[in-house]
């Protein structure tokens, strides 16, 4: 039997963008429930800045992000803007009861076109206005902006802070945190072998005293 596990996401990140490209691999272990989370709320928890808001990790960030794509032959293209406000996909997302396809529309929007996501017309310009059509989904913006599906992204984000996630992409799965997308392999072997997260020597890593702490303002 597969492991449950959840996927937290924010579409606001390139690295959930391919993260997602690996997860027909990622299926084939754990029964994976897609969450999309608010990162800047995460992040405000735990006192931390986004990779972007520093000026010389978003320098690297974005050219080791545009040179992984392109080593394992993933289609890239930022945004003209980043970063940008995500609730209108993130909303928009959970108003489809997180379908697969509707998430992949939109991380393609976004991550594969370079498109604007910071409204629920920009989104509905593309390729998710087509499939909304087929599905029969009328008033699609007024379904994004109820106050049902806004409590929804902000319980989401309180549950990824519940389990002490600091980050996106992060997959939880038995009380354990897979955080980034080069954690995939991580994952995929802790989940044939939990003993890599759990014998002597793991415990004894995580029991290890903190000798210095550096000075807070």
């Amino acid at each position: 039997m597969k492991a449950s596990a959840r996927w937290y996401f924010d579409v606001i990140s390139p690295f959930a963008y391919l993260q997602w490209q690996r997860m027909a691999d990622l299926h084939s272990v754990f029964a994976l429930q897609p969450v999309p989370i608010l990162l800047g709320a995460v992040l405000s928890h735990h006192g931390q800045l986004g990779p972007a808001e520093i000026p010389s990790k978003r320098r690297f960030a974005y050219r080791f992000i545009r040179w992984h794509a392109a080593q394992h032959g993933v289609a890239l293209t930022f945004p003209e803007a980043h970063p940008f406000n995500p609730l209108p996909a993130l909303r928009s997302i959970v108003a489809l009861d997180c379908d697969a396809t509707a998430i992949d529309i939109i991380l393609r929007h976004i991550w594969h076109f370079g498109r604007p996501a910071d409204s629920v017309q920009a989104l509905v310009a593309g390729e998710l206005g087509a499939w909304l059509q087929a599905q029969g989904i009328d008033d699609f913006a007024a379904r994004v902006e109820t106050p049902e599906v806004k409590a929804a992204l902000k319980r989401n984000t309180e549950l990824a802070i519940a389990e002490h996630v600091f980050g996106v992409p992060t997959i939880a799965v038995a009380e354990e945190l897979f955080w980034g997308f080069d954690a995939t392999d991580y994952a995929i072997a802790f989940a044939h072998d939990p003993t890599l997260c759990r014998d002597a020597e793991a415990q004894r890593l995580l029991a290890l005293p903190v000798a210095a702490e550096r000075k807070r303002s």
